[in-house]
């Protein structure tokens, strides 16, 4: 972690309205690299490690680490390029299905997930979203690690939308499983229209289905059949 330099010239008193913005900036920049500099350090070797699946994780991994660096707060919505968020493929292991929701306002299936809430870990922001969004009472990170660390990595622009700026949502995404399917129960406020599906089913759904869903369904899939073919 950088830490901030000396008091320099001009004094405060001295400086201009406009130097005295850009100095409240930096201090505000270097409280959170204070706070979040352990966090993101860690999260950024959690990447280091990862096996991108094709150029365009690849690609994005990069772009992540980059911005992780220019942005201490990017743990945080205040964050005006983008922020970091988490998200989950919930799969019920017994049947090998998978559970996705439409999400309204960009019009497509996804997994679950969202903000990380000043939460510091993003695979427990992902599990706290998860159990938010479908009730299921039993959900678990799927492979059980430690430390548990993503799946798959993703970015995707957010469009503008009332006074919220277009903007970039770098996604932590992971695997949870449950025993109760049948356990759905969403909170007062969220999405209603879930589909457990199939991967194969997941996979013939088209243009419904965007790339980088496709993408970690099949490192799911492929997860879950290695581990039935070990028994």
């Amino acid at each position: 972690m950088t830490m901030p330099g000396h008091a320099r010239l001009p004094l405060w008193r001295d400086r201009s309205p406009e130097a005295k913005l850009d100095r409240l900036h930096d201090l505000v920049l270097d409280l959170y690299r204070y706070q979040l500099g352990e966090a993101l350090a860690q999260i950024v070797a959690n990447m280091d490690a990862h096996q991108p699946a094709d150029d365009k994780e690849a690609r994005d991994i990069q772009r992540m680490k980059e911005l992780i660096a220019e942005h201490p707060n990017i743990l945080n919505m205040n964050c005006e390029i983008g922020h970091i968020t988490a998200s989950a493929l919930i799969v019920h292991e017994a049947s090998r299905r998978t559970l996705l929701h439409f999400h309204k306002r960009l019009n497509r299936w996804l997994q679950v997930g969202g903000h990380t809430d000043y939460d510091r870990d993003p695979a427990q922001a992902a599990l706290r979203e998860a159990r938010e969004e479908t009730g299921l009472p039993d959900l678990t990170h799927y492979p059980a690690r430690d430390p548990i660390v993503p799946i798959d990595y993703d970015i995707h622009p957010i469009p503008e939308y009332g006074e919220l700026p277009r903007h970039l949502h770098l996604d932590f995404r992971y695997i949870l499983v449950t025993s109760q399917p049948d356990a759905l129960a969403p909170a007062a406020g969220e999405s209603t229209r879930f589909r457990w599906l199939g991967f194969e089913e997941a996979y013939e759904m088209g243009a419904a289905v965007d790339a980088s869903l496709l993408r970690l369904l099949r490192k799911a899939n492929l997860l879950f059949a290695d581990a039935a073919g070990a028994k």
